[in-house]
């Protein structure tokens, strides 16, 4: 049975192989670089889509939207680009690198993550600027640094973060560690770590709707296979286990 290749980006740009690819040469090997807030649901994609098309083996390399922007714009090999954000995706469009236009496949929303237990007993976004309370986040190049940015400006707070992180989870390891009381991250994410932590809800008059996007790069010799993993995020099956996952609709 085929395995999931997954290349998952960490600190220094280390890359970390898990599984191995088909050695029949009669498939096709697609590389999809995508949003590190998509690794659970995505290796499940992967399995599913794997098995309803044995003609293709496919290999992830998870990173944060801007680090993928990047690289791709640098001559990363890949063929799908899935962002967490609207302004990643751009950046590759208005390259010139994406061939068509993208697709918004999937949403999301934020929360409060916090230590497992709630020691602190936060319970609100303006107790995140409490005075020793260490606070963690992203660049606001990260989708999930801006999208925090913007529900702190919604609720009138200003959090000095105690260090930036590289992507979400970055940030989820750090206060599951203990090594931080509190950041915001995606519901999903918190869903996905079980018991390591505790989510707090953020007010849906403060919080945001984030989209996730795909599109298939120009310069992919694979067009046939990236499309058929597009359209298979989109349909019912694909979108029944992304719902399983804790996304919304697109």
């Amino acid at each position: 049975m085929r395995r999931l290749a997954s290349l998952v980006m960490v600190p220094i740009f280390g890359l970390v192989f898990a599984g191995c690819a088909s050695s029949d040469d009669t498939t096709t090997s697609l590389r999809v670089a995508a949003t590190s807030s998509l690794t659970e649901v995505f290796n499940d994609i992967g399995e599913q889509f794997m098995q309803a098309n044995p003609d293709i083996t496919i290999a992830f390399n998870f990173a944060s939207s801007s680090d993928l922007a990047l690289q791709i714009s640098q001559g990363l090999p890949a063929d799908v680009f899935a962002s967490a954000d609207v302004k990643n995706m751009a950046k590759v469009t208005d390259a010139g690198l994406l061939l068509g236009q993208s697709v918004t496949f999937a949403t999301n929303s934020l929360e409060i993550v916090v230590e497992k237990g709630n020691p602190l007993f936060v319970d609100s976004l303006a107790q995140l600027a409490t005075p020793g309370l260490l606070f963690v986040t992203c660049p606001i190049e990260v989708p999930i640094g801006g999208y925090t940015a913007e529900v702190l400006r919604n609720a009138g707070v200003t959090v000095t973060p105690a260090s930036l992180e590289e992507n979400v989870k970055g940030i989820l390891t750090k206060v599951a560690l203990g090594e931080a009381d509190a950041g915001i991250v995606y519901r999903t994410d918190i869903l996905a770590a079980g018991n390591s932590v505790t989510g707090v809800p953020i007010a849906d008059n403060v919080n945001v709707t984030t989209k996730y996007l795909v599109g298939a790069l120009r310069d992919s010799q694979n067009q046939d296979a990236s499309q058929r993993f597009i359209i298979f995020l989109s349909s019912e099956q694909g979108q029944k286990i992304f719902s399983q996952f804790g996304f919304g609709p697109a």
